[in-house]
């Protein structure tokens, strides 16, 4: 069983495995058309007692969104977690990529907080198609999991692109680097079915080059992109149609939660799972 809620009512879903035949869209990844948040009508989350550890959640729209109606899985998944012995913080911004999440100096800011025996749950790819230094926001990372790079000049700035993988290394090692436990998801998918009644997968790029990123490294990952979509199949169209907000890509509550639900189940499904210490028990 996929943990349930406390509240308001019990959420019933099966551990899905990470088993199945794959459909690769890579195109229906890695862009999304929504405008990119505005940092300055967004406070930023505290740490609520500094002498627990913490779990710093880190992505875009679909992990924390401020559209009126939509939600991120990130903005429920506290729901799970005993607050007594760890606090959530949700450092999640719509519209960055794993790119401008870092040119912006956002993870240098998290790294500030950052202490030994945290934690950090990323999860990016939605944004990180598009274009690399022209048009209104430019976001886009390489494609791949290598160390090439190209330099590109943006206001006058240089500034030098490197591959979608290169980025998820590097939240990694440097949350290792300072004593904390960095977990990685592949993305969640978007509501895209195919004719034979699938959803379409993203396990041929972005979801690919996550699972590359940790194996590299040695970081947990949670195929959160299979389970979810295992789960939207399960479920069916009609179901999985009252838990979205906007045509494909962003959840209301419901949505969030199933979401967060297959987070939870992921990480419980892990060989060692390094955050079970801190999860509300017989959820």
């Amino acid at each position: 069983m996929l943990p349930r809620l406390p509240s308001p009512a019990p959420w019933h879903f099966a551990i899905l495995t990470v088993l199945g035949l794959i459909f690769p869209v890579a195109a229906l990844y890695g862009e999304d058309a929504r405008p990119v948040e505005d940092a300055a009508s967004i406070p930023v989350q505290k740490i609520a007692n500094p002498a627990l550890p913490t779990l710093f959640l880190v992505g875009d729209s679909t992990v924390k969104v401020g559209t009126s109606g939509q939600r991120g899985w990130g903005e429920e998944i506290g729901l799970f977690f005993d607050r007594s012995k760890i606090n959530v913080v949700n450092r999640a911004i719509g519209g960055r990529s794993s790119r401008t999440f870092q040119t912006e100096g956002r993870w240098e800011q998290l790294l500030a907080e950052l202490k030994t025996n945290d934690f950090v749950l990323i999860q990016f790819g939605h944004n990180d198609g598009g274009d690399i230094s022209k048009g209104t926001r430019p976001r886009a990372s390489l494609k791949g999991s290598g160390d090439e790079n190209v330099v590109v000049a943006i206001d006058g700035k240089e500034e030098t692109v490197h591959t979608f993988g290169w980025y998820i290394r590097k939240y990694i090692t440097d949350t290792q680097a300072r004593g904390a436990t960095p977990i990685v998801c592949s993305l969640i998918p978007r509501k895209i079915w195919t004719s034979d009644g699938k959803i379409v997968r993203a396990s041929e790029n972005y979801g690919k080059w996550t699972a590359d990123a940790a194996r590299a490294t040695g970081a947990a990952f949670v195929d959160l992109n299979e389970i979810v979509a295992r789960e939207y199949e399960k479920l069916g169209k009609e179901k999985v149609e009252t838990f979205f907000a906007d045509e494909h890509t962003h959840t209301n509550v419901a949505g969030a939660r199933v979401n967060a639900a297959s987070v939870i189940a992921g990480l419980q499904a892990l060989k060692e799972n390094p955050l079970a210490p801190y999860l509300i028990p017989h959820l």
